[in-house]
């Protein structure tokens, strides 16, 4: 759930703008703060106990942890650095629909994010307008079950402390993307507002994507919805890319069901129908239960 714009204008940063950047306080953005923290408090709360004890007492530090990549793209350090402007914001998303079915499977099966641009260059979309958002995913938990092995393999207690601060630091970060892909709207090209053919007549506004995962989430999501929508009993998965892709799929296959219901009511802080939060809750715990699964996969494989 990203705040971040994929597409931003570029503002030339001036001696004066700089002056005032300097002297003015900055608030960071936290668009879409409260949903991630939800996300990965009720992610960690649901572990099974034979993950690490170091791992299950870290909840609140997941939970902050899981809007960090929003941090990072921060307006005054985009202004400050062109770099950032859009640098991440692919990571955050795969717009799922600029394919065809046959197209998405065969780029999905690619070896890695460079070879899946290749794919897309010849199905003839810009790598960064799709979006990495699966493999990075996937390098992430990747990374994390490395840091569990080399936890397992310490030579002492201290360098096991030190390796606990890096596997809940790339547990948190992991935790952000994979709450981002629950969101249908990380997964499709509609992803702020409905383009193209409208013969449904779904909304088109470019404030939609914050009016449902910030406005509305904020003022209606509490963490004992999610909490308690969660029944699923923790798994590992088999096949985690075979799972990620899954996970990516069925959020994209609600797209429409979102926007129906924003066409009938909208997604404000001031509405909320029974089937608007239903809605909003069962994606989250999607979300939920996806993150809470990717961290036990990655300990338990971890020792293989």
């Amino acid at each position: 759930m990203s705040s971040a714009p994929r597409r931003t204008l570029t503002v030339p940063l001036t001696a004066t703008l700089a002056v005032l950047l300097a002297l003015v306080p900055v608030t960071l953005n936290a668009w879409g703060d409260h949903g991630h923290r939800v996300i990965g408090l009720t992610a960690a709360q649901a572990l099974p106990d034979d993950m690490p004890r170091f791992f299950r007492d870290a909840a609140q530090q997941l939970s902050y942890l899981n809007p960090e990549p929003d941090r990072w793209k921060d307006r005054a350090e985009r202004q400050l650095e062109p770099a950032l402007e859009g640098g991440t914001s692919p990571d955050h998303f795969m717009d799922m629909d600029l394919m065809m079915p046959a197209q998405i499977a065969g780029a999905l099966a690619a070896r890695d994010r460079w070879a899946f641009a290749d794919s897309v260059r010849a199905a003839g979309h810009a790598p960064a307008t799709m979006g990495f958002l699966p493999f990075t995913i996937l390098e992430l938990t990747s990374k994390l079950r490395g840091d569990f092995r080399l936890w397992r393999m310490a030579p002492d207690s201290t360098v096991r402390a030190w390796i606990e601060q890096r596997i809940i630091d790339d547990a948190g970060i992991l935790g952000h993307f994979v709450a981002d892909g629950s969101n249908p709207h990380h997964t499709t090209k509609h992803f702020n507002g409905w383009v193209g053919d409208n013969p449904r007549g779904y909304p088109t506004d470019n404030r939609f994507h914050g009016r449902f995962e910030s406005a509305f989430v904020q003022a209606h999501i509490k963490t004992d919805d999610i909490r308690q929508a969660m029944t699923r009993a923790p798994q590992v998965f088999p096949d985690v890319r075979r799972a990620v892709v899954a996970f990516l799929m069925a959020s994209n296959a609600e797209v429409e069901s979102l926007y129906a219901l924003d066409k009938a009511t909208p997604f404000t802080s001031e509405t909320s129908t029974p089937e608007q939060k239903a809605f909003a809750v069962a994606r989250m715990r999607a979300g939920a239960e996806m993150l809470r699964d990717l961290w036990y996969t990655a300990w338990v494989t971890s020792a293989r």
